[in-house]
């Protein structure tokens, strides 16, 4: 089922959703399915599963020189999509990226999930890697996430990249797209962060995924401004629990969000690690009942791995 048909399908309750991080090659299924296993007890409609590009680091040798390293790239998420809906009876939504990929590689993606059942997507730019000054793309795939947005509607409407194909089978897939509250960070400002998103609202998307926020003002000001330019897609409030004090620094270097003071201030006079695990855990259940008051269709949580908090704060809010 399509993300935005589970939506429609709810008439108004807010549903709660969770995002995964594939293993790293090497690793097992096993540690996405004991993640799953403690929050399928919320019925999550469906399940985000994150792509990652590799990553390479500089080791400094014997001889005081660096060497460029490959760290262990995470698989694709066509197979983890796969597994995770056998496994739990719920819809995937793999994540595209344009980086690493090339327009044929997408496409091949793309039939493969097709052949699968699996009919949603998220649509990204995704990052630069690390060491990298900016977003490099593949010299044959995508700059933009419109551009990989427009591949898909291409898909959906039967237009292939071989233009030998004539009456290509027209897949089915739902769109989302990402969202900024507080603007994208290479965006100049808040108003042409926003109208690139229009233009993938107007190419095809179907649904909005937020960047996490800890002030849900901002997630407020967002919509109303969305709703001003005309966007009137379901947008999906993204979520994620500060639990270590170091995080009110890492979290804005990343992420490049804000803090608000009353939660720093809370966080910097906590005793030890649990109290700032609690106090994260408390500000995202509020943050959480709030949105959910103001009919959110879907609160979205960002896992990273951490089941128990996540739980914990799913089971004060459904």
């Amino acid at each position: 089922m399509k993300v935005t048909e589970h939506f429609a399908k709810a008439k108004g309750k807010t549903l709660l959703s969770f995002e995964v991080l594939p293993p790293l090659k090497g690793g097992s299924m096993q540690s996405i399915f004991n993640t799953l296993d403690v929050l399928m007890e919320f019925k999550p409609p469906f399940i985000d599963v994150t792509y990652h590009r590799e990553e390479f680091i500089y080791k400094v040798r014997p001889s005081g020189y660096y060497e460029k390293s490959a760290i262990r790239k995470r698989p694709g998420t066509v197979g983890i999509c796969a597994a995770i809906m056998h496994r739990f009876k719920v819809d995937a939504v793999p994540h595209l990226i344009c980086g690493g990929f090339s327009v044929e590689e997408t496409e091949n993606a793309l039939i493969d999930l097709n052949f699968l059942g699996i009919n949603n997507v998220l649509a990204l730019r995704g990052d630069a890697r690390q060491f990298e000054e900016k977003f490099t793309p593949h010299k044959f795939g995508h700059k933009y996430a419109l551009d990989l947005v427009r591949q898909v509607v291409d898909m959906n409407e039967g237009r292939y990249l071989d233009d030998d194909i004539v009456n290509g089978e027209k897949t089915d897939f739902c769109i989302g797209i990402a969202g900024y509250p507080e603007k994208h960070f290479e965006a100049p400002n808040f108003e042409i962060d926003l109208s690139f998103t229009k233009q993938k609202v107007d190419a095809g998307a179907h649904f909005i995924v937020t960047q996490m926020f800890f002030d849900n003002e901002n997630y407020f000001r967002y919509v109303e401004a969305c709703r001003a330019a005309g966007i009137e897609l379901p947008i999906v409030p993204g979520l994620k629990p500060l639990t270590k004090r170091y995080q009110l620094t890492s979290i804005p270097r990343k992420f490049f969000v804000g803090m608000p003071k009353d939660l720093v201030d809370a966080v910097l006079k906590a005793k030890d690690d649990e109290a700032v695990r609690q106090i994260g855990i408390e500000w995202c259940i509020q943050q959480s009942k709030e949105l959910k008051a103001a009919g959110v269709p879907c609160l979205h949580y960002y896992t990273m791995g951490d089941a128990a908090t996540i739980r914990e704060i799913a089971a004060a809010v459904s």
